[in-house]
């Protein structure tokens, strides 16, 4: 199964920054900042369901008080409580298999 750039940039996004949701990372995928998302937020959750279906990566609900996320600004977060906009709580992480493929993903963008 060939993966489309978007998932690739997922993985290698998860992989660098660890655990994240669709929502923060329309806003930040692979270190991009800013309030308006740069891809569509739905898109990114379709990609992230097709990853897990793929069995790249495992979702998990509720929040990660315990773990570290990953590039969260707390701008954004206090942005969001403003505008009333709350990220769904399903954050994705890698499986052991999503890990081995993010790797090597992450390894080739960073030579490109």
């Amino acid at each position: 199964m060939e993966l489309s750039e978007l998932q690739k940039l997922i993985l290698a996004h998860i992989y660098k920054f660890g655990p994240d949701n669709p929502w923060y990372m329309a806003r930040r995928l692979m270190g991009e900042s800013g309030w308006a998302p740069k891809y569509d937020p739905d898109l990114l959750e379709k990609e992230c369901t097709e990853l897990e279906k793929l069995g790249y990566l495992v979702r998990f609900q509720g929040s990660l008080k315990r773990s570290v996320t990953s590039s969260v600004k707390p701008w954004l977060k206090v942005k969001a409580k403003e505008m009333g906009t709350k990220p769904k709580g399903i954050y994705y992480d890698l499986s052991r298999e999503g890990r081995r493929v993010a790797s090597q993903l992450y390894k080739e963008l960073k030579k490109g």
